[in-house]
């Protein structure tokens, strides 16, 4: 289950938020890619002896293609100090202790016990992570003064840390907090499950409107239920009793060879038309031609289960192509590019249009 290597550190090749990217010398198998998240670890500098799980990078994984840094045995960190009783990540190697917005010694936790209501607050709802930054492009051009925050369950990555595009958009000051729910953890708030994450996000943090995503590294199996971004539909329900706004943002692709996910995904599909048991508003983009009419015939088999919201792309390429300039985040998913998979990010971006006009 899981491949042990010793290494060694040679040099640290770039950093970000909570994450370093480090070259180490595997042995016997040259020097490879490796990722330490400090705040479990501590930090590697060069010459460290570290250990390490491999498994992600002799699978060739993507998004995980990294040997992971578990510890760094000839000088281990600190004990950590202070409050919190929340065990995430439980029960194996790496579990850690995070300090719960919701549990008894949080200074939230008064305002949190009885909390029940977003006071429809939007929560735009989307499978994969990568939707994040066009979905905020989308938003912010049109409520530049929007307070969005990202709410990160635990269907992908468990640590926030892992996603550079966290750490771009907060840098940029287009990306107001990050909540981590269930056994995801490293956000500004920790909570224990997607309800209280969202109830964080509004009552705490003050956003006007959530992103909720998994991160990156979702999971699929090509089975119709075997998929993590069933958390999609989830998602809709928990803002709904929540008396939330659940937005839906389809994952649309022009550029997947997989007949499965071209036009509107099974994931999409699947995750709103099966899962989802309270009403949401599905965002239809308006892409013209063969492709735009395809996309729309497949939404429609989500109408009688939730309002379909046409909303039109104009502009929104030019949008997205500034963005990914000036927050230096790149615009990709699954290893598509804008220009190959233009589609995809559009879908998303209308739907932070269609929020923005709803906190109008």
């Amino acid at each position: 289950m899981i491949r042990w290597r010793k290494g060694t550190v040679e040099g640290v090749r770039r950093e970000w938020p909570g994450a370093v990217e480090l070259d180490v010398t595997v042995e016997g198998d040259g020097i490879r890619r490796a990722l330490a998240y400090p705040a479990l670890v501590g930090r590697p500098e060069p010459g460290d002896a570290v250990l390490l799980n491999t498994t992600a990078l002799a699978m060739g994984l993507g998004t995980g293609g990294y040997a992971m840094v578990v510890a760094i045995p000839d000088r281990l960190p600190p004990d950590p100090s202070g409050p919190g009783h929340l065990v995430k990540a439980r029960y194996t190697p790496l579990q850690a202790t995070v300090l719960g917005a919701d549990e008894q010694d949080s200074p939230h936790h008064e305002l949190l016990r009885e909390a029940d209501s977003l006071d429809g607050m939007p929560v735009i709802v989307a499978d994969l992570h990568s939707a994040l930054p066009p979905i905020l492009a989308g938003l912010l051009t049109d409520r530049p003064g929007a307070k969005v925050v990202y709410v990160m369950p635990d269907g992908g990555a468990l640590p926030s840390w892992f996603s550079m595009s966290i750490g771009r958009l907060r840098d940029a000051g287009v990306l107001s907090g990050v909540v981590t729910a269930g056994q995801a953890f490293g956000g500004d708030l920790e909570a224990v499950t997607v309800h209280t994450g969202l109830l964080g996000a509004r009552l705490v943090l003050g956003a006007d409107a959530v992103v909720l995503a998994q991160g990156p590294g979702n999971l699929g199996t090509g089975t119709r239920w075997g998929f993590s971004g069933v958390s999609a539909g989830e998602a809709v329900n928990a803002a709904a009793v929540l008396s939330g706004r659940p937005v839906g943002s389809l994952r649309v692709s022009e550029g997947d060879l997989r007949e499965r996910h071209q036009g509107v995904s099974h994931h999409s599909l699947t995750a709103y038309g099966r899962v989802a048991l309270a009403r949401a508003e599905i965002v239809v983009p308006e892409l013209g031609g063969e492709f735009g009419t395809r996309v729309a015939s497949q939404a429609a088999t989500l109408g009688e289960r939730h309002d379909l919201i046409p909303v039109g792309v104009e502009g929104l390429e030019d949008v997205l192509r500034t963005a990914e300039k000036d927050w230096g985040v790149r615009m990709s998913t699954m290893g598509r590019r804008l220009d190959e998979d233009l589609a995809y990010f559009l879908t998303a971006a209308a739907a932070g249009r269609h929020t923005a006009a709803r906190l109008a």
